[in-house]
């Protein structure tokens, strides 16, 4: 029987914690198999630390790579250094990464450097425009070929991989660890209650998600002249923008909707208050790729304000629309939502293609077969 496993997992926004922390949490269940250490990179320096200690969670190692106003290519640098300098001094089994950021790539490439297998959780996902979203989607193109193990949430995502020549043998359909993630903080109640229940009462609630760095700019805008729009034509809804921290995001926003009449403009809140106002909502508006996926398990309609997605599941199964950045389709798509029942109720049947809330485990299991802990291939996930 092989050695206990040692897993360093690398984790540097807020969204990587949220679907990595059930991973940790699954691996920690068997001790006697695997080791985990937590690696943050500094990003999201003033989210993360709270997101963690939700799972009860903290880093053993934070590289620290954030600076005011640097560049894709600073991220890139520093980020390389200090990953390889941490593998070079305690070089695990595997590396796990999860999603599209800049950090997954590096240290997807640092480790294959230093010949250390990689562990890509949520592979597979593919908008098919090489700048949208930017730089997403190359990133998790490039640490493609890097990875010895793919963990894709759907078979489209396999589907995907497969394409581009990855052995069968090295891909684990398992469901999104997001699902699993929201289902347990769903369990827990808000610390505080984001927006009063007296701004609430009576009313419809418009979650509003959107930061996407290639709609800096004319995109935000348009997004912020939509909600206006909307708060003007439907006096039953209130709409809460949980406004990014970058200045770009932050700057437009208050420009356009500070002092409009019932729409808030909050900070981002943690992650289990954010998931009692999706509870809350009536409707999502967002650019997000993980919203896409947890919000078909709370029966809530979401428009994806962006003008392609990787995740194409939702689209698919109706829970999720396409509407792109422009102030004229939002408002046109929303207010068929928020103004025609029927098809509300059509749009908001709990059917959630993109994960069970047993991802995680399916993880742990691909992870023992691959390293000989088992003889047993894990089934793969099955909506």
């Amino acid at each position: 029987m092989r050695k206990r496993i040692h897993a360093m997992i690398v984790m540097g926004t807020r969204p990587e914690v949220t679907k990595l922390a059930p991973v940790a949490l699954s691996l920690r269940e068997q001790p006697e198999r695997f080791r985990v250490t937590l690696v943050g990179t500094g990003q999201h320096r003033d989210l993360v630390p709270q997101h963690l200690r939700l799972f009860g969670l903290r880093l053993q190692h934070d590289l620290k790579v954030m600076k005011p106003r640097q560049t894709l290519a600073d991220i890139t640098a520093r980020t390389m250094t200090r990953m390889d300098a941490l593998l070079s001094e305690r070089p695990p089994d595997v590396v796990i990464v999860e999603g599209d950021t800049t950090a997954v790539l590096v240290a997807g490439l640092a480790s294959f450097y230093r010949k250390i297998p990689v562990a890509h959780v949520e592979a597979g996902l593919r908008s098919g425009d090489p700048y949208d979203p930017f730089p997403e989607e190359m990133n998790r193109r490039l640490v493609g070929p890097l990875a010895s193990l793919h963990f894709a949430p759907t078979a489209q995502a396999k589907r995907n991989l497969l394409r581009e020549n990855v052995s069968p043998d090295h891909i684990f359909v398992t469901g999104n660890t997001a699902i699993d993630a929201l289902l347990y903080a769903a369990r827990r109640p808000p610390r505080r209650l984001t927006v009063p229940a007296s701004v609430l009462r009576g009313r419809r609630l418009v979650l509003v998600t959107a930061h996407r760095r290639e709609s800096w700019g004319k995109g935000i805008r348009e997004i912020c002249l939509a909600l206006r729009e909307l708060a003007k034509r439907f006096p039953d809804i209130v709409l809460v923008y949980a406004v990014h921290p970058n200045p770009v995001v932050r700057n437009t926003a208050e420009e356009v909707l500070a002092g409009v009449e019932r729409v808030h403009l909050i900070p981002p809140p943690d992650y289990a208050d954010f998931v009692a106002l999706m509870k809350r909502s009536y409707l999502i508006l967002t650019d997000s790729g993980g919203i896409q996926e947890e919000a078909p398990s709370l029966g809530k309609p979401v428009l994806v304000m962006r003008r392609t997605t990787e995740r194409v599941e939702g689209v698919k199964a109706g829970c999720a629309e396409l509407v792109g950045p422009e102030r004229k389709r939002i408002v046109e798509r929303a207010s068929a939502l928020l103004g025609d029942a029927r098809e509300y109720r059509r749009r908001s049947r709990k059917r959630n293609p993109y994960g069970d809330g047993r991802a995680a485990r399916r993880i742990r299991a691909g992870l023992a077969y691959y390293f000989g802990l088992t003889r047993r291939r894990p089934a793969d996930f099955r909506p």
